[in-house]
């Protein structure tokens, strides 16, 4: 086993004390002090994590709105709670990290095959039931007033 990444004055593992150390260090100007090259991967892993946190948030949105299309005798209230649900996450991610909308159509298209398959499956409907490609366009995935229409019983 390799050193540890994070290195405290307290643990040799600490990630909170290293990062209120770093903290610390940036607003003393110390520069010297910090430890630049896993601040840099932290930062890097952060932005990460939000677009895969969107993509994430986009994939059950998109498994709501399949599920909702193909499966009218179904629906009820929970359901369309659960697609406003998905959208106000998704909204809220995107206000936080707006540069990540000019990513969403390439998002829908790397998640929209996994969320075909989770309604195959959570419906028991086999996967060509769905649309081999996305039925709804990002402006509407986006339109809180949105619904589906009817594509498949």
């Amino acid at each position: 086993m390799g050193a540890p990444l994070f290195k405290s004055s307290q643990d040799e593992s600490d990630y909170h004390d290293w990062l209120v150390a770093q903290a610390a260090h940036l607003r003393a100007h110390s520069f010297a002090e910090l430890d630049a090259e896993t601040i840099a991967e932290e930062l890097e892993d952060m932005g990460r994590s939000e677009r895969r946190a969107v993509e994430s948030h986009l994939k059950n949105l998109l498994l709501h709105l399949l599920k909702w299309s193909t499966q009218t005798k179904r629906r009820s209230r929970s359901w369309r709670d659960s697609i406003d649900t998905a959208r106000d996450a998704l909204f809220d991610l995107l206000d936080d990290s707006p540069s990540l909308r000019s990513q969403l159509a390439e998002f829908v298209e790397r998640q929209y095959p996994r969320a075909r398959r989770s309604a195959a499956n959570q419906t028991g409907l086999v996967e060509t039931k769905f649309p081999l490609r996305c039925p709804f366009l990002v402006h509407q995935i986006l339109d809180p007033e949105f619904l589906p229409e009817t594509q498949a019983e």
